[in-house]
């Protein structure tokens, strides 16, 4: 299975089979976002792929180079990434007249091109679906295979999220919906294979998680109607709560309190799950100076641990891209709810 193949490549080819484990290292460097993308290391050398690193200094403009350049506390054209405990540790830095400084740094970092190659995976899936539909006629034929799961997929997430959620109106947001879903499941797939192309941390990067719910927000306030903003300024309570007015401010909030939950709640869910199987395999590692008997049998509860929660984690790929968009279909559905709608979900 992929995780067995993942942790025979680490007794192989890592580092921390003969020395070591810094925890540290080992949990974030995996998690955490980088200028290279680090695929193994052989004979205590490490592999990795350079990315372009792009920066605007204020004095001498635009600056792009491998970051091959800047590799173990090396300087490039007045710019070093700064050390373990510094301010901006692990960032660009740029030295100058007046001391160190972050320049307007939009390099290519690890997370942003496993975002580019992971979009352009979930570009490739659709494209495969819609040729299918151009050289058949559905009407007549069931799509199977893959076209088939995909059309499944998209039918569940309508009929089942969309639909009943947001109302009838619900056309106008199935495309970002349904974006929204197959851009989380995909990430979270990926996210878990542990070999390269795979295994960047999108969707659990807090920049990710704050750019979808801002979507959500944007589309439940911006399209919100009259009966939306009339219950958040002037609910129906008594007069004493909308003089204070408590009502309004507790609604106010509620319109940040809840984007903010699909943010934290996707971003803490996938993370932790990384965190967790990394933590499993770290067992074999962590065991090595306990004796052979001792490692050996540690390590096969390790793999068989560790290929449970990867299985689990695939199911929390689903969950997470489900939740999210079931959230943001009832955020969505709220902001366009009118007084005979809500009078008819009263009725038993």
């Amino acid at each position: 299975m992929r995780l067995l193949s993942f942790i025979s490549l680490l007794l192989l080819f890592h580092p921390l089979a003969a020395e070591p484990l810094d925890m540290d290292e080992y949990l974030y460097g995996h998690v955490m976002d980088s200028y290279e993308w680090h695929i193994t290391t052989v004979k205590g050398h490490p592999v990795s792929v350079p990315l372009p690193v792009i920066v605007y200094s204020r004095q001498s403009g635009w600056h792009c180079f491998s970051s091959k350049h800047l590799e173990e506390g090396e300087e490039f054209e007045g710019f070093f990434i700064a050390p373990k405990g510094a301010a901006h540790e692990g960032k660009v830095m740029e030295h100058t007249p007046k001391g160190d400084i972050r320049p307007l740094d939009i390099s290519i970092t690890k997370n942003v091109a496993g975002l580019m190659f992971n979009s352009f995976v979930l570009v490739l899936l659709v494209l495969l679906g819609v040729r299918w539909y151009r050289r058949h006629d559905a009407r007549e034929e069931a799509p199977g295979g893959f076209t088939g799961l995909v059309e499944m997929l998209v039918m569940m997430v309508e009929d089942d999220i969309i639909k009943p959620c947001v109302g009838p109106d619900y056309k106008r947001y199935s495309p970002y919906l349904l974006t929204a879903f197959f851009f989380i499941f995909v990430n979270n797939l990926l996210g878990i294979v542990p070999f390269f192309p795979g295994g960047a941390n999108i969707t659990g990067n807090i920049a990710v998680t704050f750019a979808l719910a801002l979507f959500t927000f944007l589309a439940v306030n911006l399209f919100g109607n009259k009966h939306y903003y009339k219950d958040i300024f002037w609910p129906d309570v008594p007069l004493f709560l909308k003089a204070v007015p408590l009502m309004p401010l507790i609604e106010i909030i509620g319109l940040f309190t809840k984007p903010f939950s699909l943010m934290i709640r996707l971003f803490a869910n996938i993370l932790a799950g990384h965190m967790m199987i990394l933590g499993v395999v770290a067992v074999i590692f962590l065991t090595a100076e306990l004796g052979a008997a001792m490692n050996a049998g540690l390590t096969v509860i390790a793999v068989v641990f560790g290929v449970f929660m990867d299985l689990i984690e695939c199911l929390v790929a689903f969950l997470q891209a489900y939740i999210f968009t079931m959230l943001s279909s009832v955020f969505i559905g709220l902001s366009r709810q009118h007084p005979e709608q809500e009078e008819q979900t009263k009725k038993p």
